[in-house]
């Protein structure tokens, strides 16, 4: 059974640039073998896709290309041979689309919405069913469309990878989804939190959140001592990193011997130099997080809902406003940008 989309539109990027992103109207979707036709409901914005505008994350992006990775939605057709999903299932996108499970063979990331394929900024959806999960049943539309991308990527790096411990101190840094999704688990699993932001207001929404300390790097540039000062100097166990540049040689500096640093986002830089002293004396761990496999997202799934959490989203707009979402995104949210679609 198809139940067959009808005057199809979708926001595309003609070129880089953000008013080079178009609604337009494109081809009705249809499922083919071993694919999914999904109405998509809502689609939640990450800095990837800035950086996709811009032209810093693929410059040999082809165009034009819906743009969205991370999309809630509701099974609406079944290409032949389908057997994960029934009609009216209501389902999540996964980033990684090619990556079901095991260890990353280093593409993985690449094979994402709006970059190699046409994305989830559209009324309807063809994706392989291998590349969806079942959306939880307490959230929102709006709610579970934060989750593929920067929800896994902090259960990547501080449980799959990281294997967080409930005695941990965890650094958190900044208010972005990644990091506001780390404070949920570490919180939810009992580890101590700390969170870094140049913001007071945003600070005190961490607070709200759990965080047991906060650090507002604008008023202490030397952030790395005051974290070792709320440690008596011991240094914190994980440290989800998304700042980049000059930021990682401070990181590895608040780590505790045998921490681990995961480096998830490039804000200040995509280079870095490291205090190799430091590191080695330490023995840190540094490693790159490019989200996770489908397998993760459905664990860090099951253990959302265990926990009754929430996602932060901290504003939502209508489909016809996707311009001013990306605008949002730019300023720096607390937490995530939704686009309601239907």
């Amino acid at each position: 059974m198809l139940v067959h989309p009808m005057g199809m539109k979708a926001w595309r990027l003609t070129g880089f640039g953000l008013d080079s992103l178009k609604l337009q109207d494109v081809p009705d979707p249809s499922p083919g073998e071993g694919e999914v036709l999904v109405q998509v409901h809502a689609v939640a914005l990450n800095y990837r896709d800035k950086l996709l505008v811009d032209g810093d994350y693929n410059p040999r992006l082809e165009f034009p290309i819906t743009q969205g990775a991370d999309a809630c939605g509701r099974v609406v057709g079944l290409g032949h041979g389908t057997s994960r999903f029934r009609l009216g299932d209501r389902v999540l996108t996964h980033y990684a689309t090619h990556w079901v499970d095991g260890p990353a063979q280093g593409k993985e990331s690449l094979y994402s919405l709006g970059n190699v394929y046409q994305g989830a900024l559209a009324k309807y959806l063809v994706l392989r069913e291998q590349a969806l999960v079942n959306a939880p049943a307490h959230l929102s539309d709006e709610e579970a469309a934060t989750l593929p991308c920067a929800g896994v990527t902090a259960w990547q790096a501080l449980v799959e990878k990281g294997n967080l411990q409930p005695n941990d101190t965890v650094l958190l840094q900044g208010t972005g989804g990644v990091s506001l999704f780390g404070l949920q688990i570490a919180h939810a699993m009992g580890a101590t939190t700390i969170v870094t932001s140049s913001s007071e207001i945003k600070l005190q929404g961490a607070q709200g959140l759990g965080a047991d300390s906060t650090v507002n790097y604008r008023r202490t540039p030397d952030w790395e001592k005051e974290v070792l000062a709320l440690t008596q100097k011991r240094g914190v166990d994980q440290i989800l990193e998304v700042v980049g540049g000059e930021n990682l040689a401070r990181s590895v500096r608040a780590l505790r011997p045998e921490g681990q640093i995961s480096i998830i986002g490039v804000l200040e830089a995509a280079d870095a130099r490291l205090p190799l002293f430091t590191t080695i004396q330490k023995l840190a761990v540094i490693r790159g997080i490019s989200t996770g496999p489908r397998v993760a997202l459905e664990r860090f799934i099951r253990h959302y809902e265990d926990w009754g959490l929430h996602p932060v989203v901290d504003a939502i707009y209508e489909f016809n406003d996707t311009v001013a979402a990306y605008r949002h995104l730019e300023q720096g949210p607390l937490g995530k940008v939704v686009i309601r679609i239907a």
